[in-house]
């Protein structure tokens, strides 16, 4: 499975009763849609995957499923803690239509999490999963590091097909590419360096910006592949601002209301998640303005 290109995690609405909200999913889905991306991701981090339970989870496929066209490639992310777990959940995710699944490191028992112990972990899955399997490491929130010389034995596992890399450390996502098969696709999960991992090798990026700017964000993966690399980089560098702030500012609260600014109608973060401060929305707007059209 070739995985090239942008593909947005978009996040979970829930109601004004704390509910998952399949119809504002469907409808934001449909808008995302419209746009130039190769796919999405549902119930990864900026899903609030990690706030809901396996009902819920499976809500969300259920209603995603039925807004994303076939011909977009439509993964989710299965990651919990126990490696039961995270099989049982990929084979639900299969059954309700998943195209792949993502699955996070576990990382609550952080000093037992090796080479070793993740190598176990993902072989079962993978051994398990009706479908092919991506790999996630998003070390800034699991507190582990999924390093290349795991990655580099998992690579060569039929049903293991690539693997999002949520830091910024473009040499790992250098040693992720060189260590691994032609044909695995490595991913970017950070919009700020998006074109530096794009020049080491990267086929493509789960980037949370590819919901609130998709545009900017498949034309920066096009600069790039055609060598227009002036452009490519002038562009990467007016989309940091907005990047960080829906990364390591304000993460899942910031993004969800960076994109009801933009009329998708995503609700407010699950608690313990907090909203942003109003203070924060003239930022965001000035940060957006000159990717996407925010309504007035």
């Amino acid at each position: 499975m070739n995985l090239s290109g942008v593909f947005a995690p978009v996040p979970t609405p829930f109601d004004d009763r704390d509910r998952v909200d399949t119809a504002r999913l469907r409808a934001a889905l449909t808008k995302w849609m419209k746009r130039p991306l190769n796919g999405v991701v549902v119930l990864g981090s900026n899903g609030e995957a990690v706030l809901m339970d396996d009902f819920e989870s499976d809500q969300v496929i259920v209603a995603a499923r039925e807004a994303v066209p076939r011909e977009k490639r439509f993964i989710v992310g299965t990651g919990r803690e126990s490696t039961q777990a995270a099989i049982k959940a990929s084979k639900r995710a299969a059954e309700h239509g998943a195209d792949a699944v993502l699955v996070r490191t576990p990382g609550f028992f952080k000093t037992q999490m090796t080479n070793d112990a993740f190598v176990r972990h993902y072989t079962a899955v993978a051994d398990a999963s009706p479908v092919p399997v991506l790999l996630y490491n998003f070390t800034a929130l699991t507190g582990v590091n999924l390093l290349p010389a795991a990655v580099a034995r998992l690579a060569t596992h039929p049903n293991i097909i690539g693997m999002k890399e949520s830091g910024g450390d473009i040499a790992q996502v250098a040693d992720l590419v060189s260590s691994t098969p032609a044909g695995f696709n490595v991913l970017a999960g950070a919009a700020a360096t998006f074109y530096p991992a794009l020049c080491v090798g990267a086929v493509g990026g789960i980037l949370a910006l590819g919901c609130a700017a998709p545009d900017a964000c498949v034309r920066l993966f096009e600069l790039t592949r055609a060598g227009r690399h002036d452009e490519a980089k002038t562009l990467q560098r007016e989309l940091v601002p907005i990047a960080r702030l829906l990364g390591a500012t304000h993460g899942v609260p910031g993004l969800k209301a960076a994109l009801n600014l933009l009329g998708y109608d995503v609700g407010l973060p699950r608690p313990p998640l907090a909203p942003v401060a109003e203070s924060v929305l003239p930022a965001l707007r000035e940060a957006l303005a000159p990717f996407e059209a925010i309504p007035a």
